[in-house]
């Protein structure tokens, strides 16, 4: 019995963590449509945080990639006095990308509701040499 005792304290820790995150998120992050995005993204800092073989494959025009798993080594890059609009394939790697960010300070995040494979609009495809 003491064993269920602990599961089920478990399973609720979880729970309230996952919810916690989840307002959190929602809080830091304004998630845009494709056109509310299109409207403001040419006047901030436009980040990409797939891996570099995704952006190469296709890529909003105008984006700079820094996936991710380098967002904190590379954040120096990146201004606190402008407005950050994040995407990545589907929205979940951006809305970390976002909680890591808002750690550091910034503050003026937004990102694009589905991703970069709703995106209807310009893109740029990277042309790499194979040797």
């Amino acid at each position: 019995m003491k064993d269920w005792y602990i599961i089920i304290g478990l399973l609720v820790a979880f729970i309230l963590f996952t919810v916690y995150r989840y307002l959190k998120q929602r809080r830091i992050l304004k998630t845009l449509s494709e056109e509310e995005f299109r409207q403001g993204y040419r006047k901030a800092q436009l980040i990409d945080v797939r891996e570099p073989k995704e952006f190469d494959g296709g890529h909003i025009l105008g984006a700079r990639n820094i996936p991710l798993t380098q967002l904190k080594q590379r954040m120096k890059e990146l201004r606190k006095d402008q407005p950050i609009y994040l995407y990545c394939q589907s929205g979940s790697r951006s809305a970390r990308a976002a909680m890591i960010l808002n750690k550091k300070g910034y503050n003026d995040l937004f990102d694009l509701q589905g991703g970069y494979k709703k995106w209807t609009g310009k893109i740029k495809k990277t042309k790499k040499a194979n040797y």
